[in-house]
């Protein structure tokens, strides 16, 4: 991964959505530090806090990905399991392995249209003659960013 200072936003480096939008991805034993978010009522609490957590344990276990990608798996209303590509094992964090074959779509616009994004992704799949069996969220700026490039990405991976 580039270093984030090389960035425009010195954070999150800019998103092409083609490289994303209504591709079929596989997965194999792709590498993950996982965490833990909590929220209220899909609104993360402390997302900025786990990230910052997970980071340092990748950076210290030199284990950045050469590609940045965090996934997030909504659990429940009080919280969600986010995913943190990395290169290779970090040790004393929770590694998890994703396997699958994925259809991704990529939607522009506020958080508050997910649920009409996530009612448009099953139908794409369904329209593919596929059934989800799960869906994960690639949020692809932090708010800042998403305010500084005049964009709001999130691509909807749909495992089938």
């Amino acid at each position: 991964m580039k270093n984030p200072e090389t960035f425009e936003t010195g954070c999150c480096p800019r998103f092409n959505p083609k490289s994303w939008d209504n591709k079929e991805i596989t997965f194999k034993d792709k590498l993950f530090l996982k965490d833990h978010v909590n929220s209220l009522f899909h609104i993360p609490l402390n997302f900025g806090a786990v990230m910052e957590r997970g980071i340092k344990k990748i950076e210290a276990a030199h284990a950045v990905a050469s590609e940045q990608l965090v996934l997030s798996d909504e659990t429940s209303l009080w919280g969600a399991d986010v995913y943190i590509a990395v290169d290779k094992e970090v040790p004393k964090a929770h590694m998890e392995k994703i396997s699958g074959t994925f259809l991704t779509k990529v939607f522009e616009g506020s958080y508050r249209n997910m649920g009409k994004n996530v009612e448009e992704m099953k139908t794409y799949v369904k329209s593919k003659g596929k059934d989800v069996k799960k869906l994960y969220f690639y949020y692809t700026y932090c708010p800042k960013c998403a305010e500084a490039y005049g964009k709001n990405y999130t691509v909807i991976l749909a495992q089938v």
